[in-house]
């Protein structure tokens, strides 16, 4: 299938002059004085602006992700990557997406804010992937697929198979959110943008990075779908500090080598525990930092656990997840707590 790029972003889109400040068109050049900007002088270095396409997280940040500096965005969190995707190739009130069900709530917020049809598919009973129900969603005017993988709330990986089987039948944008990727032992997307022109692939410092207070997420993706996101995104959208924050993040790998190592062992512990409990249906398996457990009534647990000062996600009103709780591995601490409460529950 030929891939044009072109035909599928928006024509005010593809035709759009950006926004340029003054230091997008020094760049190359050395200088010590700044006078461009209408900045305060006082108060260094917060008084200046941060580089609008933060080349330096860029090359730091590559060789960890194995893609190139140019195949990178960042921004706001995933959901500002979520939301430019909608404002780059989707023409609100005339194309559509198509999304798996249940999955990440932000994919159908965005739709409804940009005024895009969102098409849900829902998955199969051992939560994969239904290809053919997905490609029969399809129609001229839809422009984007989201998959999650693993999929949050369900936990799992989706089958690489059949991703790459979408990934060559759909001719419009395939977008996989990765954000839980590192606690998966499979292989990531991201590592192979370079064979498909039409993969965005998500990720975040949120998760295995432990630093979801820094609001950064990241899009790759080819060089050519990476520039209309620096054209199409605020001008300053990740500031100084978040910049400053994830290149020491990176200097300090082995904690999140640990981090990681930590909850996976967490995770084991936690599973068969559940499995013990009398007011547990069923476990899913999970390839993610949390896990999707089925209840025999999930909305009377959930407030019993509040009451106890524990906080858990209920999805017991999202498509297919009936009486499902879905829990967060925390440290051992905060696991035993849970378990405990829950051993007493009546």
């Amino acid at each position: 299938m030929i891939f044009e790029l072109s035909k599928l972003v928006r024509p005010n889109i593809w035709a759009l002059e950006p926004y340029s400040c003054a230091r997008d068109e020094f760049k190359g050049m050395e200088a010590h004085v700044f006078l461009d900007a209408n900045e305060n002088p006082y108060n260094d270095p917060i008084n200046r602006y941060p580089d609008p396409l933060q080349e330096e997280l860029k090359q730091r940040l590559a060789p960890f992700k194995h893609v190139r500096p140019s195949q990178i965005f960042l921004g706001n969190g995933s959901d500002e990557a979520i939301d430019l995707v909608y404002r780059i190739f989707c023409n609100p009130g005339k194309d559509n997406v198509v999304a798996i069900a249940p999955t990440y709530g932000m994919y159908k917020v965005c739709a409804d804010i940009n005024d895009v049809e969102y098409r849900s598919v829902p998955l199969s009973e051992d939560w994969q992937l239904d290809i053919k129900a997905m490609l029969n969603a399809v129609d001229t005017h839809t422009k984007v697929m989201w998959i999650c993988s693993p999929n949050n709330p369900t936990g799992n990986d989706m089958s690489r198979e059949a991703i790459q089987e979408l990934l060559n039948g759909f001719g419009g944008i395939v977008v996989i959110d990765e954000a839980y990727s590192d606690f998966s032992t499979n292989q990531p997307f991201r590592d192979v943008i370079d064979n498909y022109p039409n993969l965005i692939v998500l990720n975040t410092f949120s998760k295995a990075w432990a630093s979801a207070a820094i609001r950064l997420g990241m899009a790759f993706a080819s060089e050519e779908i990476i520039g209309l996101f620096n054209k199409v995104k605020y001008p300053y959208n990740v500031n100084i500090l978040t910049q400053k924050k994830a290149c020491a993040m990176l200097e300090d790998i082995e904690n999140v080598d640990s981090w990681l190592s930590q909850i996976n062992r967490e995770r084991e512990h936690v599973l068969p525990a559940l499995c013990e409990l009398p007011i547990v249906l069923k476990v899913f398996p999970t390839d993610a930092n949390f896990v999707l457990v089925r209840v025999t009534d999930a909305n009377s647990i959930y407030r019993y656990l509040i009451e106890q000062g524990i906080v858990v996600r209920n999805r017991h009103r999202v498509q297919l997840c009936q009486n499902c709780l879905r829990i967060t591995i925390g440290t051992r601490q905060e696991n035993n707590e849970l378990l405990g409460a829950l051993r007493f529950y009546k």
